[in-house]
């Protein structure tokens, strides 16, 4: 008799099991392709706000400013590559990850700040781009080699503590038809500290301002 820990099978056959198949990983798709054509020429493509990539752009930089961490902030940044394109300076990529890539995560920080203890719960409604801003900065000016477009004072629209507050985006340029942040806070400043464009209640109002 079997024990009652033992058990008996009639009639089976063993079979060696299969290679193990994994399903396909899926890779995500930059919805920027203007990223992965940085070694192309810029082109006089007016910039649109209803693609996924200025969507994408957007959210890249509200989660920096919401969560305070810049990891992934860079993405809504102008790039590198198309700036040492665009200017017309004796060291760009200095001048860039000095100047303009450091203050812009210093505005970062700071526009953190002004979502104050309710950050966590605060949501994006929305971006305002004023088109009647849009405009086209030519060779030449602000020490450029190329020309590209340019919008001052677009806003970023959340709400938090069940208000609707907004804040600045001081200077957005396009490479290839898509809008990236150059300048957060402010296009020039006086001092170290992080700076917040124009923190308001409500959706504020886009201003006009000087490129450079």
């Amino acid at each position: 008799m079997a024990s009652a820990t033992s058990s008996t099978v009639t009639g089976a056959r063993a079979i060696a099991p299969g290679p193990v198949h994994s399903p396909p990983v899926r890779r995500a798709v930059d919805p920027c392709p203007s990223r992965s054509s940085l070694a192309l020429e810029q082109s006089a493509a007016l910039p649109s706000t209803s693609t996924p990539c200025f969507r994408a752009v957007v959210r890249a930089l509200w989660r920096a400013i919401h969560t305070g961490s810049t990891r992934g902030a860079v993405y809504a940044f102008f790039p590198l590559r198309a700036y040492e394109q665009v200017k017309a300076i004796g060291d760009p990529r200095d001048d860039y990850t000095g100047r303009l890539l450091a203050d812009y995560l210093l505005d970062l920080r700071a526009a953190h700040e002004v979502l104050g203890p309710s950050a966590h719960a605060a949501r994006l409604v929305h971006a305002i781009v004023p088109a009647g801003y849009v405009h086209w900065v030519p060779p030449g000016a602000c020490y450029n080699r190329i020309g590209y477009y340019e919008v001052p004072n677009s806003r970023l629209v959340y709400r938090a503590g069940g208000q609707v507050r907004s804040l600045g985006i001081a200077s957005m340029i396009a490479w290839r038809g898509t809008w990236y942040v150059v300048h957060l806070g402010a296009v020039t400043r006086t001092g170290e500290d992080g700076v917040v464009d124009d923190p308001s209640d409500g959706p504020g109002t886009p201003e006009p301002s000087l490129t450079c």
